[in-house]
């Protein structure tokens, strides 16, 4: 019988260790790299060793030297954003957990000696290992590989969050850019109507009131430049923060101005029609029900033995020789038969279902939602720049030429400036609404999440009687 029992535990043994669970090369990451590139285009970089963060300082500095683009500012923060890097952690976290899970229980060992008058009387030596959790090895590193799985889409999650924030960061970095320079044209134009006004006023041709209405508008026109130039200081920093730079990596140049919109929009059915079998929060929720599963038949397996624990053991009396055999320890839940367990990992189960049926119907709401916002910006933004602008253009020109032949006066030239003003205004800011939802589109098929904006728009100047434009 002996015998028999110890060719069994040999046995469980070396399958034990057969299956032993090793640490990958890439520590899981590569399946967070296949996400990004085949989403994005672009490479993730899990800064692990000096090596990897000398090439890192090296990409960083070679995308740096020219005007940053958007696709440059999204590997940057790829490869150097401090907080991705933290997240990337998780995966040696969760490969620990795995293969700590396929390797063999702790072994039990245990000594006693007794003695009478200075003289032992009594020596037990016994070393053992847990029988359930040596069976248990293949489904308790099942369970973990399946919540490796979920953390790898978790982070690739995390990772595409981070570049969707940082297109969008750059989105309102370059719109404000292109603001503060358009302000600062206003703002000259401005002051040039208020000194023009202060002369005229002083020739007798301007009234004390239509100067200080002059005189207002600069200060106002003032005012919104200084505005202008804090949003772009903000949207800049958090541009600068996603990015992970600091120091004079923090001095990049941005382009001048936004993307000229493209010449048509994409149709919804072909954007529909992918949109849950790749939006990454579906699939993270159906990995953490398959998980639960797993982790329900662990709990049904040992439901009404909590340990089990076989070993080999010796005992010695007094003078006389070691004699050899097995010590079984069995731990058994008098008063809790495992129902509750069991009941509670049900009961996670069903939770875990619904949460998969909760994820599908929002991820395809918000799909619509994000499309409908997207198709209704690029129509807002064409509408400016192709019909508004232009026609504000030409009445400017119109206008113009009637004053330089006496026909209207300065007063209604003026007037036409000031509704100049706006029309641009609200050109840039549809043209940035649009590159933003065309942004919130992707992130909404990913499932990456769409995150707050950074600052406000800058709002259009004001378009009452006072005000002027540039000449």
């Amino acid at each position: 019988m002996a015998s028999t029992t110890s060719r069994v535990l040999a046995l469980s043994v070396a399958l034990a260790l057969g299956g032993c669970a090793t640490f990958s090369e890439d520590g899981g990451f590569g399946a967070v790299q296949q996400v990004t590139k085949s989403r994005l285009g672009q490479d993730a970089r899990w800064q692990r060793s000096d090596a990897d963060r000398e090439e890192v300082a090296k990409i960083v500095r070679e995308k740096l030297a020219a005007p940053l683009t958007a696709d440059n500012a999204v590997q940057i923060a790829l490869i150097n954003n401090p907080g991705l890097q933290a997240t990337y952690s998780e995966l040696g976290i969760a490969e620990a957990d795995v293969v700590a899970a396929g390797r063999l229980p702790s072994i039990h060992i245990a000594s006693l000696k007794t003695k009478y008058g200075g003289e032992t009387v009594k020596v037990e030596q016994a070393i053992g290992i847990e029988v359930i959790s040596l069976l248990t090895v293949p489904l308790r590193h099942r369970f973990e590989s399946t919540r490796f799985e979920r953390v790898q889409a978790e982070v690739a999650r995390q990772t595409l969050a981070v570049a969707h924030e940082t297109r969008r960061a750059w989105l309102e970095a370059v719109a404000a850019v292109e603001i503060e320079r358009y302000m600062e044209q206003v703002k000259e134009s401005a002051e040039a109507s208020a000194e023009l006004a202060r002369r005229m006023a002083r020739a007798g041709n301007f009234s004390r009131l239509q100067q200080m209405e002059e005189q207002a508008f600069y200060a106002e026109a003032t005012a919104q430049l200084a505005r202008a130039r804090q949003v772009s200081v903000t949207v800049r920093e958090g541009l600068t923060r996603l990015m992970g730079l600091s120091g004079a990596q923090a001095t990049y140049r941005l382009p001048d101005r936004l993307l000229d919109l493209p010449s048509g929009v994409s149709g919804y059915p072909e954007i529909q029609k992918s949109a849950l079998d790749e939006r990454l929060d579906v699939v993270a929720a159906r990995r953490d029900a398959a998980s639960l599963a797993q982790s329900l038949g662990l709990v049904k397996t040992t439901r009404f033995i909590n340990a089990l624990e076989v070993g080999r053991a010796r005992t010695k009396e007094g003078h006389e020789p070691f004699a050899y055999g097995w010590e079984f320890a069995i731990e058994i839940p008098l008063f809790d038969f495992g129902t509750a367990r069991v009941a509670r990992a049900e009961a996670l189960y069903m939770q875990a279902v619904s949460r998969v049926a909760e994820t599908a119907v929002n991820a395809e709401s918000e799909v619509r939602e994000a499309y409908a916002a997207y198709r209704t910006a690029f129509d807002t933004a064409r509408h400016y720049r192709g019909e508004i602008v232009p026609l504000r253009k030409k009445i400017s020109e119109e206008k113009l030429l009637r004053y330089n032949g006496m026909l209207i006066s300065v007063f209604e030239l003026l007037a036409d400036a000031r509704e100049q003003i706006a029309a641009v205004t609200a050109s840039i800011n549809a043209s940035r609404e649009f590159w933003l939802a065309e942004t919130d589109l992707r992130s909404a098929l990913t499932g990456a999440g769409v995150g707050p904006r950074i600052a406000g728009r800058v709002s259009p100047l004001p378009v009452g009687r006072q005000g002027a434009a540039p000449h």
